[in-house]
């Protein structure tokens, strides 16, 4: 009963309408509402590994995961299963759920890594061979199609004959009497058909009258000439009627043969769409995946919401939410929470409640990551006023009777001292003989998880029910192991409130000692200061409080640890208006030391906050360095993006500029061969190509040598191409050492320039530079010479074979020439070819290149020797 009246306090029922807005089907939606609360660790880590898996398949756009098709069949599979008869439309339902599950299981076992999905689809069977019968015998509407049986087929063709004659004979009828037709129409009373006749009309037309309208003008009439066909179409309606009977009746007996394994179809698909909407409400909420943590782990839920108060941001544009940061070491197990009313006490414990109860059943929790927090078995709580005028119970009475039932289960799930087994090695003692292995007997609650051990390892519980257990003979040789806390989570609001203050501070002091001793975790909220204290008291115990902001009088919903929270009622009282000499006397009667307490809180909050803020700056300053970091790469990338598109630049115009030389030159070649084979011309020829050269090659361009590095100054890497820092010169080594970053290293000065390109002078450079002569202007290395009979050769129309032995001839006589032209044709290519693949392998050959367009261009190729 406390279980169930923890939920609702809690408001989960809430939460589950909620979820169950996010199912795809009927079956997943009442799934949700519904939504149990699993009883063991194992079954609530299969929960949250299936919402991890379909998270994962929703967030891949190239999946298409919808449950199209998947409807809640469950009722037509138990009216098969008791003769009944299904409709073509269930029929056609369950070939549609058929075929959904049997896309979803593809899409299942074609992804990796979905090992619990995987286990989960891998007993289905969706019946291919039902679902075709199926659609064979029934249309998209849940008609019977013509195809279903060849009797049917027959039937329905005798129908449509019948049907036309009789519409052939009434419009030739209507045509004859067309002055006693009310309307030149043909319609249907029933199965009959009849035509309009006016009522002063109808002797000329004798026939059946099956309906007259409203105003008793017109008279619905089946002409006498058409009631043998209007039986004969009935008898074939009526035959109609008995074959689609019988081919639903077949199709149903198939379901019903199946109908186990339909059933258990329809259940994973329910657990699928029920996985599938939490996944979607874990995503809708920013959720992350919990960890269940050992109880020597610290429990972390930092930037909590409340899942309610973000669905009414989002759906009725509620307030934003303030989140909380709960951060609980392993070895407290009692949380004190004060402050003032309205500051959010009970809403942080509604909030824990509700990140504990999401974990366990399978839901990403609404905070930061990493999620971190233990399974509870159980999770009681004592939220609000229980008063009732027709029970006799004050707020008191009511508190106390919920928190005796709280006391109760968790008496349940909590194995006591008695219980404990008594080990091998103290039976031995008692005995007096060897130890024997120790044998575990079945738990007295088969439902509950066995509690987990903080403090040391213990030995499984082993014990019969009270009616039947026989206790151990007391030992005193060895105490008995310590009890540990059953994994609970208690919350307490208002602990030992709506009675005398001294015995009810006593009383929930008292209250929270025991759930110390008997539970893992308890938050409590409280006015008492006594309550405060325990803290000091108790390593067990810590405190917390909601702030208060004195200056807006208000409260910020934010949740301070360590600090517990102070009294401001004098402080609203004074801002409020309340006579000063009614706060002084206030004052003496709490005494000094009261106010003292306040104001040392208050330095503390200050001093928290100052942090915060401090911390705060320090995550800014972070951002920013951050993203200058990320502004000095994207420009350093753009700057050497910026280098790769000049050197290109620069290659595009050297090659044209050797384009350009090319043809000055293969111009002057030209005059040469046009004129007389002279050595004045061939002179000229040099003279000309030697100042195609020299204008055309790029000039060099002498370095500065006057600069000198100095210390403390910025000077590039040349070899790396990176700024940085002169720490030391060395003149006599011509070295200098550089600081790059977080390293020191010692470069040559040659291997360093300044910022505006100036490089140091050099004593190598000064030697090289005194006896270097002046430059003198020579031939380029790639001028060819002066094309002449001797160092051409034409093997047109000759094989590649024969082709080789005449070039292998001119390569020998032409070796002085420097080049040799061949002249081989354009044709199929293959004479070219073959030329090009005989001077890659040839020894004297360093290289060779088609012509120019005004050479031949593709017909003529160019080889130079080495």
């Amino acid at each position: 009963m406390i279980d169930k009246e923890t939920l609702n306090l809690l408001e989960w029922p809430r939460l589950c309408q909620q979820l169950a807005t996010f199912a795809a089907t009927k079956m997943g939606a009442i799934a949700a509402r519904n939504l149990p609360i699993p009883t063991s660790l194992e079954e609530s880590k299969e929960l949250l590994a299936q919402t991890k898996e379909i998270y994962g398949l929703e967030q891949n756009l190239e999946i298409k995961w919808t449950f199209e098709g998947i409807t809640d069949v469950g009722d037509s599979l138990k009216r098969a299963t008791l003769k009944g008869v299904l409709s073509g439309k269930e029929l056609l339902n369950i070939a549609t759920t058929l075929a959904g599950m049997r896309r979803l299981r593809r899409i299942i076992d074609d992804c990796e890594e979905l090992p619990v999905l995987k286990e989960l689809v891998a007993d289905i069977r969706t019946y291919p061979e039902l679902e075709k019968s199926i659609h064979h015998c029934i249309d998209e509407a849940g008609k019977v199609t013509d195809r279903a049986s060849p009797k049917l087929g027959q039937i329905r063709h005798n129908l449509k004959e019948v049907r036309d004659r009789i519409y052939q004979k009434l419009q030739n009828i209507m045509q004859q009497k067309g002055g006693s037709i009310q309307e030149p129409v043909i319609t249907q009373r029933g199965d009959r058909f009849v035509i309009p006749v006016k009522a002063g009309q109808k002797e000329q037309i004798p026939g059946i009258i099956h309906d007259t309208s409203g105003t008793g003008g017109t008279f619905y009439i089946e002409p006498n000439s058409v009631v043998q066909m209007g039986n004969k179409r009935r008898q074939y309606l009526r035959q109609e009627e008995r074959e689609e009977e019988a081919i639903f009746r077949q199709l149903t007996e198939k379901v019903a043969e199946v109908a186990e394994d339909l059933e258990y179809l329809l259940a994973i698909a329910t657990v699928l769409d029920l996985a599938t909407a939490r996944a979607r409400y874990s995503f809708w909420l920013g959720g992350n995946a919990p960890r269940f943590i050992e109880n020597k782990e610290t429990i972390t839920l930092r930037r909590l919401h409340h899942p309610l108060l973000v669905w009414q941001q989002k759906h009725e544009q509620g307030s934003p939410v303030i989140p909380i940061n709960v951060q609980i070491n392993p070895d407290i197990r009692v949380i004190a929470i004060t402050g003032p009313n309205t500051g959010g006490k009970t809403v942080t414990l509604k909030t824990v409640g509700l990140a504990a109860l999401m974990a366990k059943v399978g839901l990403f929790v609404p905070a930061k990551e990493p999620v971190e927090l233990p399974w509870f078995g159980k999770i009681l709580a004592d939220i609000g006023d229980e008063q009732s005028i027709e029970q006799n119970l004050s707020t008191f009475s009511g508190h106390i009777r919920r928190i005796v039932r709280i006391l109760e289960a968790l008496d349940q799930g909590t194995v006591t001292s008695e219980q404990l087994p008594v080990t091998s090695e103290q039976e031995a003692v008692l005995s007096e003989t060897p130890p024997t292995p120790h044998t575990s007997h079945t738990p007295h609650t088969p439902h509950t998880p066995s509690p987990p051990v903080s403090q040391s390892p213990r030995p499984p519980v082993s014990h019969t029910p009270h009616t039947s257990h026989t206790p151990s003979p007391p030992l005193s040789q060895s105490p008995r192991p310590p009890v540990p806390p059953s994994p609970s989570l208690i919350l307490l609001d208002e602990v030992g409130a709506g009675t005398d203050p001294a015995e009810g501070s006593a009383l929930a002091i008292a209250l929270l000692h025991h759930l110390a001793d008997n539970a893992q975790l308890t938050i409590a909220t409280t006015h008492y200061g006594e309550l405060k204290a325990l803290k000091y008291e108790d390593s067990r115990f810590e405190n917390a409080s909601v702030e208060f902001d004195d200056r807006s009088l208000s409260p910020t919903y934010r949740l301070l640890w360590g600090i517990p929270g102070r009294s401001n009622a004098l402080s609203i009282a004074q801002r409020l208006g309340l006579d000063i000499d009614i706060i002084d006397e206030a004052k003496t009667r709490i005494g000094g030391l009261s106010q003292d307490v306040n104001d040392v809180i208050a330095g503390l909050e200050a001093q928290r906050r100052q942090q915060e803020e401090k911390a705060q700056e320090a995550q800014k300053l972070l951002q920013q360095t951050e993203k200058f970091y990320t502004e000095v790469t994207e420009k350093a990338t753009a700057l050497q993006e910026r280098e790769k598109d000049l050197k290109r630049y620069q290659e595009l115009e050297v090659q044209k500029a050797i384009a350009s030389a090319k043809q000055e030159i293969a111009q002057v070649i030209r005059n040469l061969q046009k004129g007389d084979k002279t050595s004045q011309n061939a002179q000229k020829a040099t003279d000309a190509i030697s100042n195609i050269s020299q204008r055309q090659l790029p000039k060099k361009v002498k370095p500065k040598v006057s600069y000198q590095p100095k210390v403390g100054e910025k000077i590039r890497l040349s070899n790396l191409g990176q700024t940085a820092e002169v720490l030391a010169v060395s003149s006599e080594d011509e070295e200098v050492m550089v600081r790059f970053g977080l390293m020191k290293m010692t470069v040559s000065f040659g291997d360093i320039e300044s910022l505006d390109g100036q490089k140091v002078e050099t004593k190598v450079k000064e030697k090289k530079q005194a006896v270097k002569p002046p430059p003198q202007p020579s031939k380029p290395k790639d001028v060819p010479v002066i094309r002449t009979s001797k160092n051409t050769i034409d093997i047109r129309g000759s094989r590649v074979a024969e082709a080789e032995a005449d070039l292998e001839n001119a390569i020998a006589q032409a070796t002085d020439s420097g080049v040799l032209w061949i002249i081989h044709g354009k044709g199929t290519g293959k004479l070219r070819q073959g030329v090009h693949e005989f001077l890659k392998r040839h020894p004297q050959i360093a290289r060779f290149e088609l012509a120019a367009q005004k050479e031949g261009g593709s017909g003529v190729t160019l080889a130079y020797f080495k």
